[in-house]
């Protein structure tokens, strides 16, 4: 039995300190932020905070990537907007519980790895995109809501709360110059809260979004007929809540794996994603998934184990339980400067240094994402459409790399060498390398640095077979690899081509 200790942490020494302060900044920074998408999505704050204490801790416990943290995120909640008004909470916790069942399906499959599919344009479009999203969730916090509607701050209330996000700022800034032993975050959160108590200033606090006080969260099963009716409703909001849950903590895990310089288990995490999700759905929290600003406030604190999360995510139930008044009197000022830090930090400055430097396609599939992020803040369109993109000009490039050379050996057999993989995008410049009319009785085509990829290139190769035929001339494919021999095996039913079996020639595994 593994000991204790990496029940918080894989194979390193944990700094206590810095961890337990890491978790209650951590803490600070996704109430607010928790309890705001609940309000979003039309459910109860305590829904929300309810996400935040149970995604934090199981997956702070199961997770695969230490130093992550998870919660009631605004991308999984959203996807679930339509289905509150539509047929009631009960069904959103049954979909919430659902999309845990298809996330850990995913992990036990081990299907996480093709989160390495997403190119490094994607990554910088999701990042900044996102970063932008936070910065424009704190400009929200400027408008005050009353009977008569929702509008900007003005006046004396305007210019208290930019002072005081300024202070907060300059804290987070330079109180790192003073010491690193307590996360500057935190620093700001209690100082400013402090010379709002102790002064008597009038801004806007967390109790002004929602109250946040109630009970440990209880168990229920979620009250919906256990019919294919019921089934039918919530499976298309459970898969697009568990695919976005999946992409934003993959990716999140795969941003933090660069930051720390060390590797997370992405299939790990999508088990511990979806046994939160399902926890969620049965102890009535909205779910959620990774959260890429609580991440970086918890990285940029010093944690780098399992323990801050867990912190955080007790702190958030002893806040619902017994800490609520205090919290509810934190100005929202110094939670909206931390967060404005953040969104500079979540930023990738050197996006922009190298942009260049950068082929032209890599620069618009990466400002192509970063503006679906930040037009539909629908994370996972944003990345699949981005992967797309890059796919299809990835398979453009690759066409038009395929070339032959041609030589005609002693014996007059015509040879025509292929360079490049053949496969739908490549097919036709493919058969125009060939000289039917005017080549000898015999030709060979070499293989050696190619290979056939799709049934799209076997049939390009039954084509050219049937041409050489009609035309009273034989065609012989030679050095094929035994996976694309195996391909033109399976499909010999419908196609005709001749191989040169070449027992000297190995291929090496992929």
């Amino acid at each position: 039995m593994k000991p204790f200790v990496n029940l918080f942490d894989f194979r390193q020494k944990i700094n206590y300190k810095t961890e337990v302060l890491s978790g209650l900044t951590v803490a600070m920074t996704m109430i607010p932020e928790s309890l705001s998408f609940a309000i979003l999505a039309g459910l109860s704050p305590l829904t929300g905070l309810y996400a935040a204490f149970l995604m934090g801790l199981v997956t702070a416990v199961l997770g695969g990537r230490p130093g992550m943290v998870s919660g009631g995120a605004g991308a999984t909640v959203v996807t679930l907007i339509a289905l509150v008004p539509a047929h009631g909470v009960e069904y959103v916790f049954a979909a919430v519980a659902l999309a845990g069942v298809l996330q850990i399906t995913v992990g036990i499959c081990r299907l996480g790895k093709f989160i390495r599919l997403v190119p490094q344009p994607v990554m910088y479009g999701f990042v900044n995109g996102l970063a932008v999203i936070i910065f424009m969730a704190q400009i929200e916090q400027f408008k005050i809501t009353s009977a008569s509607g929702t509008t900007w701050l003005t006046g004396t209330a305007l210019w208290t709360m930019l002072g005081l996000v300024a202070l907060t700022i300059l804290i987070v800034i330079y109180f790192p110059k003073i010491t690193k032993a307590v996360p500057a975050s935190l620093v700001a959160i209690v100082v400013v809260s402090l010379i709002v108590l102790g002064l008597g200033i009038d801004t806007k606090t967390v109790q002004d979004i929602a109250r946040i006080s109630g009970g440990f969260p209880p168990f229920h099963i979620p009250t919906v007929p256990f019919t294919l009716a019921t089934l039918q409703i919530i499976f298309p909001y459970a898969l697009v809540m568990a695919g976005v849950g999946l992409i934003e903590s993959l990716l999140t895990l795969n941003v933090v794996d660069e930051i720390t310089g060390t590797k997370g288990r992405g299939n790990k995490e999508a088990v511990a994603q979806g046994t939160a999700n399902i926890v969620n759905g049965f102890f009535t929290g909205m779910g959620g998934c990774a959260m890429i600003a609580q991440s970086f406030v918890n990285l940029s604190a010093g944690s780098r184990a399992r323990l801050s999360g867990i912190i955080a995510a007790v702190t958030i139930l002893l806040i619902i339980l017994f800490g609520a008044p205090i919290i509810e009197r934190v100005p929202m000022a110094a939670l909206v400067g931390v967060m404005i830090m953040v969104a500079i930090g979540t930023f990738e400055w050197i996006s922009l240094r190298i942009v260049n430097k950068m082929p032209k396609h890599d620069i618009v599939v990466g400002v192509l994402v970063a503006l679906i992020t930040i037009w539909l803040h629908n994370l996972a369109l944003a990345v699949l459409i981005g992967v797309i993109v890059a796919a299809l000009v990835f398979a453009w490039e690759s066409a038009k790399r395929i070339r032959a050379r041609k030589y005609t050996d002693s014996d007059g057999v015509k040879h025509y060498e292929i360079f490049g993989p053949l496969f739908f995008g490549s097919v036709s410049t493919f058969l125009e390398k060939f000289d039917i009319q005017n080549d000898p009785n015999e030709v060979v085509v070499d293989f050696k640095e190619s290979r056939v990829a799709d049934m799209s290139a076997i049939e390009a190769l039954n084509k050219l077979t049937e041409r050489y035929h009609k035309a009273g001339k034989t065609l012989r494919l030679r050095h094929l690899s035994e996976d694309c021999r195996t391909l033109l095996k399976n499909a010999a039913s419908v196609i005709d081509v001749n191989v040169i079996e070449d027992p000297e020639y190995r291929v090496a595994a992929d």
